[in-house]
């Protein structure tokens, strides 16, 4: 099961829905991932893309994020969400907010309300991972959602690489745990270079 590993919901043990349909990013992964971005988070508007449990949201909150935006499609992962909400009392807190819809579907909403975010994280199915980091990529550049000097992350498999050179940010590291990697993005055309 997955925890969250510090910050004020520090500690607390998060559901995980039934079944193999979803793969939580390991405790590994995300101390991993926390310490790479930590100097980005206080403060930080996150999306947290095909979300599942909600764990990288919350602990992105629990550090100090000013909000995180959930977005899964699946009715199981957001019934886990809005039970992980519960779990650390925050089901009516502005700063987690829950999207159950299409990843593209969600994007275009969040567009329209005028929303950009520092730290855009998604976690595809691995064998969609690939196509779905460079379509993501394309409308989140169009629709210009992520903010200056923001990140975007993909969790993808080392069994199924990521073609970095498809996706119409600059790629600027990727880190390997097992079988899991994240791969780091930046818009720099976005900031004049």
């Amino acid at each position: 099961m997955p925890r969250v590993i510090t910050g004020k919901y520090k500690g607390t043990i998060l559901n995980a829905p039934k079944g193999d349909a979803t793969r939580p990013t390991t405790d590994k992964v995300k101390e991993s991932l926390f310490s790479i971005i930590q100097t980005e988070i206080p403060g930080a508007r996150v999306l947290d893309l095909f979300s599942g449990t909600g764990q990288i949201a919350i602990e992105s909150v629990s550090r100090g994020a000013e909000s995180a935006v959930m977005v899964d499609r699946s009715g199981a992962a957001a019934s886990v969400i809005r039970s992980n909400l519960q779990k650390i009392h925050a089901e009516s807190d502005p700063s987690l907010r829950l999207i159950k819809a299409p990843v593209n579907k969600a994007i275009e909403k969040l567009a329209e309300e005028g929303a950009k975010f520092d730290i855009i994280f998604m976690d595809p199915p691995y064998k969609m991972a690939p196509d779905a980091a460079r379509e993501i990529a394309d409308q989140v550049k169009r629709l210009e959602l992520l903010a200056d000097e923001g990140i975007m992350i993909v969790e993808h498999s080392s069994e199924i690489p990521l073609n970095t050179d498809v996706i119409n940010m600059q790629f600027k590291r990727s880190c390997t745990y097992g079988l899991t990697v994240l791969a780091f993005f930046k818009d720099e055309s976005s900031q004049g270079g």
